[in-house]
């Protein structure tokens, strides 16, 4: 059956809030900031009940995940529900407004993993958190020059 495994991992970002979701949700940018995956809508608008799928990998080899979004909170808050062979369970991301110009990032995963992958958890979670980190400092560096450029030209 397996067991779920979670990881969180949070960021600050010098953005307004509404930059951190505008960003998190253009689905089709992810692989600007997430480590080694291209993300698509499948199916809606990207919204409440679209199927996005994400490939990470590198070349043809790596694992798809699909999933559906079953939570959609403008600009707080998406829940995802991980749909697909290998990668099952949830995940989501939460902005939190901390002030006109600063918010902080949420992004968080309870997966179901097969047993055989589960043993494995405890030596590939350093190495998943790291990757993650990575990305959502990525992440937050690429909000504020978005908003940085914005400023620029009003």
């Amino acid at each position: 059956m397996g067991r779920t495994v979670e990881a969180r991992c949070a960021v600050p970002v010098a953005a307004s809030g509404e930059t951190v979701w505008q960003r998190a949700t253009d689905w089709a940018s992810q692989g600007e900031w997430m480590l080694g995956t291209e993300v698509f809508v499948v199916d809606g608008h990207g919204g409440l009940g679209a199927t996005l799928a994400a490939f990470t990998g590198a070349g043809s080899v790596g694992v798809l995940d699909t999933m559906r979004i079953v939570r959609f909170e403008p600009p707080h808050r998406c829940r995802v529900e991980h749909t697909g062979n290998v990668v099952r369970g949830e995940g989501g991301f939460e902005v939190v407004r901390e002030g006109p110009h600063s918010a902080r990032f949420v992004w968080w995963e309870a997966l179901r993993l097969p047993t055989a992958l589960a043993w494995g958890w405890p030596l590939a979670r350093p190495a998943f958190l790291w990757g993650l980190r990575r990305s959502l400092e990525t992440f937050a560096r690429l909000c504020r020059e978005r908003e940085g450029s914005a400023g620029e030209r009003d």
